[in-house]
């Protein structure tokens, strides 16, 4: 039995009793019920070490903003199983923690923190061996959690081996699947972000479908999968578009899946405008694309970490984009339909090679020893990080080297002639230019302090 803040965990029966008492929807329930009525939910970042100052933060934005999903950020000693680190700091110095630490505060302030608010509660980390965390936050009752053996160990960690930490998130997978079997579905969400910035769709998507379907395998019904915006309106609608087609295809009919948005988590503009033109600018990418999650940015990305009424306005404004007066939102459906296919390919390039004979820990491994596989800017000495990604004229992310990656010849073909084309006719940011003015006015009255609502202060 492991042991959290000096307490055993709870049997699993009495987890599953609790969480089925637990007058709250899952994050399962939510996904679903956003899907059924054609919108995105929403969901911030957020994490502070102390455990009244997590509970206010909590409380805050629900008052503020009332997010569908709120997230319980865990800190960076947490993620590496540093639990005594995190007792010093959170004994002396809370506000040093740049995430709150469950493990140490214990699954009875989880279950606090859940129980105090509305919205279900979902474990952002960051951890190739999440397998305590994952026991103390289900024993809290909260039922989504963000991750997997590959995604939360590349572009994190400098030397874990792959193989381990494929083998812990087994474990966590595993134990969802038992839940399960008791009528837990937890969600499992797959961080296809990866290293966030430049990352060509059909690598993000291969990582994340591998992930799922190695999760689907150990029992896993319900399965997230993230995607990074990359900034280009036709290649992020298709991206996220892909994400059923490519689910359809891998994984068995009884697993859910819901395809989500992460808003660009490159550099944000420094002016309130310019950050709120592109968080809006996401909002729509994820309402075209399908995506049944957005995960939130804040006017305040640029300066440092978000205080609460910027992390308030972020949901506020991104909200503006499930309103029915914004139906008419269009984009290129040619582009958007030609980037779909070859996305598509591209991702059974990568993986197809994988899956003769059933998915292994050890074909995945040897995948990125060889570099069939990479993740490009990777952090660890496990991936070779030999793809160089270039964005092409109209914004959109190419391979520019593809390294040893298993593409064809006219995969790699059609991206140098991408990169080697004009600009086209019709960028993708006009859609936006011109929805910006529109909805100036409807930020004015979310936000009584934004920058249109000082504009007509001051002209009046």
């Amino acid at each position: 039995m492991i042991v959290s803040a000096g307490e055993d965990l709870p049997s699993l029966t009495d987890t599953v009793r609790y969480i089925e008492h637990l007058d709250k929807h899952t994050v399962f329930d939510t996904l679903t019920y956003a899907r059924q009525a054609g919108r995105f939910a929403i969901q911030p970042r957020c994490g502070v070490g102390g455990h009244e100052e997590m509970r206010t933060l909590l409380h805050q934005l629900t008052q503020l903003a009332d997010p569908d999903v709120l997230s319980l950020t865990i800190d960076s000693h947490t993620r590496l199983q540093r639990f005594d680190s995190a007792l010093r700091c959170l004994n002396t110095h809370p506000e040093t923690l740049n995430g709150y630490p469950l493990v140490t505060h214990g699954w009875r302030h989880g279950r606090d923190l859940n129980e105090s608010i509305a919205a279900p509660l979902e474990i952002r980390h960051g951890s190739p061996d999440a397998r305590i965390l994952f026991d103390v936050a289900i024993a809290s009752g909260i039922t989504s959690f963000e991750g997997g053996g590959i995604s939360y160990n590349l572009p994190y960690s400098k030397d874990v081996p792959l193989a381990r930490s494929l083998a812990a998130w087994r474990e966590v997978d595993e134990r969802c699947g038992r839940l399960a079997e008791h009528g837990v579905v937890v969600d499992r969400e797959l961080f296809g972000t990866l290293t966030a910035v430049l990352v060509p769709p059909s690598i993000s998507l291969a990582i994340s479908m591998l992930e799922a379907i190695s999760a689907a395998s150990a029992g896993v019904k319900c399965i997230s999968v993230a995607y990074p915006q990359g900034g280009n309106l036709e290649q992020d609608v298709a991206a996220l578009q892909a994400i059923s087609i490519l689910s359809a295809r891998y994984l068995p009919d009884e697993v859910s899946v819901f395809p989500v948005l992460h808003e660009f988590m490159g550099a944000f503009p420094r002016t309130r405008d310019g950050a709120e033109a592109l968080i809006l600018y996401g909002a729509f990418a994820a309402r075209l694309g399908g995506a049944a999650k957005l995960i939130t940015k804040t006017y305040q990305e640029a300066a440092g970490i978000p205080d609460v009424h910027a992390n308030a306005a972020g949901i506020r404004l991104a909200r503006l984009a499930n309103a029915p007066v914004f139906e008419f939102a269009e984009h290129d459906t040619h582009r958007c339909a030609l980037e779909l296919e070859w996305i598509v390919q591209e991702v059974d390039e990568l993986i197809g090679p994988l899956l003769h004979g059933g998915l292994t820990d050890a074909a995945i491994v040897d995948a990125f020893a060889n570099g069939t596989l990479d993740i490009p800017f990777s952090a660890s000495r496990h991936a070779h990080s030999a793809v160089i990604p270039r964005r092409d004229r109209s914004g959109a992310v190419r391979y520019h080297d593809a390294g040893a990656l298993g593409l064809s010849a006219r995969t790699r073909r059609r991206h140098q002639q991408q990169l080697d084309a004009p600009v086209p006719q019709h960028r993708s940011d006009g859609l936006f230019a011109s929805l910006k003015r529109d909805i100036d006015y409807f930020i004015t009255m979310l936000d009584p302090v934004s920058a249109p609502s000082r504009r007509l202060r001051e002209a009046t």
